[in-house]
């Protein structure tokens, strides 16, 4: 009977209904593999916690790539690229995954750019850069045979959003198709087509363009644009000169090649505050590293308008320099912004190109009038500064508990106010090495003036409060060592810890192509934690603690007869407000509708504050006299001096 159903002929709709389950079946029991033109396969590293390492074995050609694991190892090996060719052992213990036992991992694989990355614990590893368009791409990769389960290895494995296997595997393997890389790249363009028009926006070509010429003996030069346009003008997206210089420095009779990226995927950084230009340019001379050119290479990037709030730098990857991770340098480029529109790069060597667009921090307004106020204010505060120490020196036979406290915030100010004048002299005309110096010292004497204001803060609260226990009569010593000593040893640590200390950039909002250089803290991952745990964290407790003993100060002698005179209270809450640090507070207000007003307040109230300090010390003297009739009555008391009251104890 079944011999005979073998040879009976069938309906047309019985076998379209055998064709349907066909292919249910087929794709039940290729396990929901993606026959996609790229790949990526993600999955959770089970390990163990002791050094953990990343091996890669990557090689030319079409067969395979596996990714393995066991407790101690990932691995990455096949023969899957155009152009790259990679084995290397990289070991992991920087990434901290020794201290957990499961790491999360996704491996990216594009053909059309011959790239293979990895992400691991949300990092990105380059394993092969992207490259121009090659021959043959192997592309189409399908799950192949199912490995047995073990204690380590990979668990949850997905291609895209299908789950291959929620067991733990100690590898996957995904065997490639070998096609043309032009008719790939057709059909990525005729997707990407596709998925433009019903978005609504124009297509970006997916491919990267490659163009070649030979340098012979008589070369002088050659330019090579973009074939991809912008807008509606029809002019490219980006052109490329190269200089006569360039066969000079080549040492054979080499050809250069010029490849446009248009799609900058592959180029993005980890960090959400920069952005790269949709336009990435590779120069390369064959089989040559050049380097120092007498005569830069021109890149033009002609790109949508760049808000004026977000900078643009050029800048270079070298993947010689940092083989793993993309970092974008500006070391050896200069920027010229020929429009907002428009962005020249001149650069000395070949390697990667684009434009870095900074979208934090903003560009500061009005810099060089804050400039000005500030560099003003710091002076004639260092010179206020001295003159209150030698008048407080003067006065240090009266022996005074308050003495070393008013002291020290007058020392801790005027070298705050000195190095803050010379910082940006000093971060144009030296080295490095010397700004990291400045920039620790310029640490050292904020945190020490803090330091010194807490102690003011602690002090005015005992004298109002706790006038019936007096401070120890040498306590002086213990302020010392709180208000000069402490500070020194964050600082200790960062310097120590290293990249926290350089030359800083301040950009202007109206030329952000010239930033002002200043030696400060750095504008990396690790220099913004330390700014945030040491000054941001001491500035909240200082304004906070300094608001609230103003206000305990206010209600304590607003009874007083001295009170009644206007000009009393507003030097007193005045100066109480310099010596406690609430000045500080305009820090936290330059948002919304004050970002032009609180700028000009802050640098003015904190850049004269050793001025006014002194201002408010001479006139509050000179009332004195005019009230007691005699000098030798009110110059007796530094308190008296410093502080609203004249209460004894």
């Amino acid at each position: 009977m079944g011999k005979l159903l073998k040879f009976l002929p069938m309906e047309p709709r019985q076998t379209d209904s055998l064709r349907v389950v066909f292919i249910l079946t087929f794709l039940l029991t290729t396990g929901l593999s993606e026959n996609d033109q790229d790949l990526k396969f993600c999955g959770t590293w089970r390990h163990s916690m002791n050094h953990l390492s990343l091996n890669v074995n990557l090689s030319q050609g079409c067969q395979n790539v596996s990714v393995m694991a066991n407790e101690s190892s990932l691995s990455i090996e096949g023969q899957i690229t155009s152009h790259c060719q990679r084995s290397d052992v990289i070991h992991l213990n920087e990434f901290g995954l020794n201290s957990e036992e499961e790491s999360n991992f996704c491996v990216y694989w594009e053909p059309l750019l011959d790239q293979f990355k990895l992400q691991l614990r949300g990092r990105n590893l380059t394993l092969c850069w992207p490259a121009s368009l090659g021959a043959s791409c192997c592309t189409y990769l399908s799950d192949g045979p199912t490995e047995p389960e073990a204690p380590y290895g990979i668990i949850n494995g997905t291609v895209r959003t299908d789950v291959i296997s929620a067991k733990t595997r100690r590898a996957y393997k995904f065997i490639g198709m070998r096609v043309t890389c032009k008719e790939l790249c057709e059909e990525a363009k005729n997707n990407h087509a596709q998925v433009s028009m019903n978005a609504g926006r124009n297509a970006q070509d997916p491919c990267a363009q490659s163009f070649q010429v030979e340098m012979k003996e008589d070369f002088q030069g050659i330019n090579f644009t973009s074939p991809v346009t912008k807008g509606a003008s029809e002019e490219p997206s980006a052109t490329v000169h190269l200089p006569p210089a360039l066969k000079q420095a080549a040492k054979g009779t080499s050809k250069a090649i010029c490849t446009f990226f248009k799609n900058n995927f592959p180029f993005q950084e980890d960090q959400k505050e920069v952005w790269i230009l949709n336009d990435v340019v590779e120069i390369t001379v064959e089989n040559e590293v050049i380097t120092d050119l007498p005569e830069p290479i021109r890149i033009d990037f002609h790109h949508e308008p760049i808000p004026m709030n977000h900078s643009r730098k050029c800048v270079s990857w070298d993947t010689r320099k940092d083989p793993l991770q993309i970092n974008w340098l500006v070391d050896g480029c200069e920027t010229q912004q020929k429009a907002e529109t428009h962005t020249e790069c001149l650069c000395n060597h070949l390697t990667y190109f684009s434009v870095l667009v900074q979208l934090e921090p903003r560009p500061v307004r009005h810099l060089l009038a804050l400039t000005v106020i500030t560099s003003l204010g710091c002076l004639v505060s260092v010179i206020s500064c001295v003159m209150l120490i030698i008048i407080l020196c003067k006065k240090r036979r009266f022996k005074e508990p308050s003495l070393p406290i008013h002291l020290g915030l007058a020392t801790s100010l005027a070298l705050l106010n000195l190095l803050f004048f010379f910082t940006g002299i000093i971060a144009n005309l030296v080295k490095e090495s010397v700004c990291i110096w400045v920039g620790a010292g310029l640490h050292y004497a904020l945190l020490s003036s803090f330091s010194w204001m807490g102690i003011e803060i602690f002090h005015t609260f005992w004298l109002v409060y706790m006038v019936f226990s007096p401070l120890p009569k040498d306590i002086g010593k213990l302020w010392c060592l709180f208000g000069f000593g402490l500070p020194a040893l964050p600082v200790l640590i960062l310097v120590l810890v290293g990249d926290i200390y350089g030359v800083r950039e301040i950009i202007p909002s109206d030329d952000i192509a010239n930033p002002y250089l200043m030696c400060w803290m750095k504008m990396n991952n690790e220099a913004m934690l330390a700014h945030y745990v040491t000054n941001i964290t001491v500035l909240v407790i200082l304004v906070s603690s300094g608001l609230v003993m103003l206000f305990l100060v206010y209600r304590k002698i607003q009874s007083r007869d001295e009170w009644k005179q206007n000009r009393v209270v507003f030097l007193s809450i005045w100066g109480l407000s310099c010596l406690f640090g609430t000045t500080w507070a305009l820090n936290f207000l330059d948002f919304g509708p004050l970002s032009d007003l609180v700028p000009f307040l802050f640098c003015i109230l904190n850049s004269f504050q050793g001025f006014l300090l002194v201002l408010r010390f001479f006139m509050l003297e000179r009332m004195r006299k005019q009230t007691d009739g005699s000098s030798s009555n009110s110059s007796g008391s530094t308190r008296q001096q410093m502080l609203p009251t004249q209460e004894k104890s």
